[in-house]
C-alpha cells in the first residue's frame, strides 16, 4: 500500500475510485481529478484496486508517485463488486465530503468546485452535479435546473440514484452508511436513496457538466451483474427502505415508482415472451411478495398506462394478458385514445380493454401525461363535478336538438 503525505489539514474532497479492469479508462479518470479547479490542497485520493490483472493497480501507484494530491492507494484480492471497495476507500476518507469516483468515468474541470461551493452555501448533505453519457446513455429529466434544496418527492432526483454524488462525510459516518455488499446490484441506489432520505437536504448543479458516464468498447462495467434474480433483491431492498422512512401516502407512493418501474418493470418487458417457462414462473413467484407489500392505487395511478398494466398483471397472477400486451408492445402497435364511462375518461385501447374476463377498465385510464405515436402527447383530462354535469347538459341538448330535427318539429327562438 502506498500511503499519502499526512498533515492536520481536513480535505475538503476525498475522491474514492474502486477500480477493477480499468485501463485504458483510468488513465483519463485519474488525469481529471489532477486538473481539478479546486485544487490540490483541498483534495485527497483514496484508490482500491480490487485484484486486477490488467496493470491498474500498478498504473494508481505510478500515478500516486507524481500527482501533487495526496493520494492513497490500497491493493487488494477481488471482492466481486463495486461495495467492497467504496466501503474500503470510505473507511480511509478524511475529506469533508466524499466523491465515488468510476474509474471508466471523469470529471468535468471545475466540478468538484461547483459541488463544494453549493454544498457549503446551501448547507446540503448530497449534491447532485449534471451527468452525461459518453458512448451510452444518461439520465436527462434530473438536470433542467440548478437548485439549491430539491424536492424529493416531486422532481427526477429519485431516478438517479448511482453513487456518482457528492456526498457529506459526517453524514455517513453518523449514520454509520455503507454500501450493502450481499447486493450483486443497486447497491448504489439503496446508499444513495438513504442518503437523500436521512440527510439534511440535495443539491442539484444543472449548469456545468461534471461528470462523464462512459460507455466502454468491451462492454464491462463494474456495476454490472448477471442473471435476474439480483435484480429482485435489488427491488426488494429499496422499497423496504422507503416504506421504513415514509409513512404510506401520496410521499411514499411518489419514491415507490422508482423501484417499481426503473428495477422490478424491466423484468416484465418484450424479453419475457423468449424466456421459458419456468423463468417467468419464477419471476411471478419473486415478485408477488413484493406487489403484495407495496403496489397501492396511488402509485398505480402515477405510472403511464402500459406501466400500470404490466405491473397490475404482475400483481394478479395474469401471464396471459401480460404476455398478450408484450406482444402488442414488441410489434410496434400504437394503442388507441377512446373514451369510455359517463365522464368520458381517456383510455388507451391495449389488448383485453373491456374484456369482462380481462382487467377493469381504470387499469387502462390515462392517468398521467403521455406521447402516443408521431410526438403527440395526450394529456388526461382532470373533471370536477361542474365539467361533469356541463357535459350531461350539453350531451342532453345535443340528444334534444337530433330527436326535434328527426320529427321536423321547428325549435322555438
Amino acid at each position: 500500500m502506498a500511503d499519502m503525505p499526512r498533515t492536520n489539514h481536513e480535505p475538503d474532497v476525498s475522491v474514492i475510485i474502486g477500480a477493477y479492469e480499468a485501463m485504458p479508462y483510468l488513465i483519463r479518470c485519474l488525469e481529471s481529478v489532477d486538473a481539478q479547479t479546486i485544487g490540490a490542497e483541498r483534495l485527497e485520493i483514496v484508490a482500491v484496486d480490487d485484484g486486477s490483472t490488467d496493470g491498474t493497480g500498478e498504473y494508481l501507484e505510478e500515478f500516486a508517485a507524481r500527482t501533487a494530491i495526496p493520494m492513497r492507494v490500497l491493493r487488494q484480492a477481488n471482492s466481486g463488486g463495486p461495495s467492497g471497495p467504496r466501503n474500503v476507500g470510505l473507511g480511509l476518507a478524511r475529506g469533508r465530503y466524499v466523491f465515488f469516483l468510476d474509474a471508466d468515468d471523469y470529471f468535468g474541470e471545475e466540478a468538484l468546485e461547483r459541488m463544494v461551493a453549493m454544498g457549503d452555501r446551501a448547507g446540503t448533505d448530497v449534491v447532485l452535479g449534471k451527468i452525461v453519457g459518453v458512448d451510452r446513455a444518461a439520465a436527462k429529466s434530473m438536470w433542467k435546473e440548478t437548485v439549491e434544496r430539491a424536492d424529493l418527492y416531486d422532481s427526477n432526483i429519485k431516478f438517479t440514484l448511482s453513487a456518482q454524488k457528492l456526498f457529506r462525510r459526517d453524514l455517513l459516518v453518523r449514520l454509520g452508511m455503507r454500501f450493502d455488499e450481499k447486493l450483486r446490484t443497486g447497491e448504489d441506489a439503496l446508499f444513495t436513496m438513504e442518503a437523500y432520505l436521512r440527510g439534511n437536504g440535495v443539491s442539484v448543479v444543472a449548469d456545468h457538466i461534471c461528470y462523464y458516464l462512459v460507455g466502454r468498447e468491451d462492454g464491462k462495467h463494474v456495476t454490472k451483474s448477471g442473471g435476474y434474480v439480483p435484480r429482485f433483491d435489488s427491488a426488494r431492498a429499496l422499497m423496504e427502505l422507503i416504506a421504513a422512512h415514509v409513512p404510506p401516502g401520496e410521499r411514499r407512493d411518489a419514491l415507490m415508482v422508482r423501484p417499481f418501474v426503473i428495477t422490478l418493470l424491466p423484468q416484465f418487458g418484450p424479453s419475457l415472451l423468449r424466456q421459458s417457462e419456468a423463468v417467468r414462473k419464477k419471476k411471478m413467484e419473486l415478485a408477488a411478495p413484493l406487489m403484495r407489500a407495496h403496489w397501492t392505487p396511488g402509485l398505480a395511478r402515477r405510472l403511464k398506462v402500459q406501466e400500470r398494466l404490466r405491473l397490475t398483471c404482475v400483481a394478479q397472477g395474469r401471464i396471459d394478458i401480460l404476455l398478450s400486451v408484450l406482444e402488442f408492445m414488441e410489434d410496434g402497435k400504437r394503442p388507441k385514445v377512446v373514451r369510455k364511462g359517463l365522464r368520458g375518461r381517456l383510455h388507451l385501447a391495449y389488448p383485453h380493454l373491456g374484456d369482462r374476463a380481462g382487467l377493469p377498465d381504470p387499469v387502462y385510464e390515462l392517468t398521467v401525461t403521455e406521447r402516443i405515436g408521431g410526438g403527440r402527447t395526450a394529456v388526461p383530462e382532470r373533471q370536477t363535478a361542474a365539467v361533469f354535469v356541463r357535459r350531461l347538459v350539453h350531451k342532453a341538448r345535443r340528444t334534444a336538438r337530433s330527436t326535434l330535427q328527426a320529427l321536423h318539429v321547428p325549435r322555438r327562438a
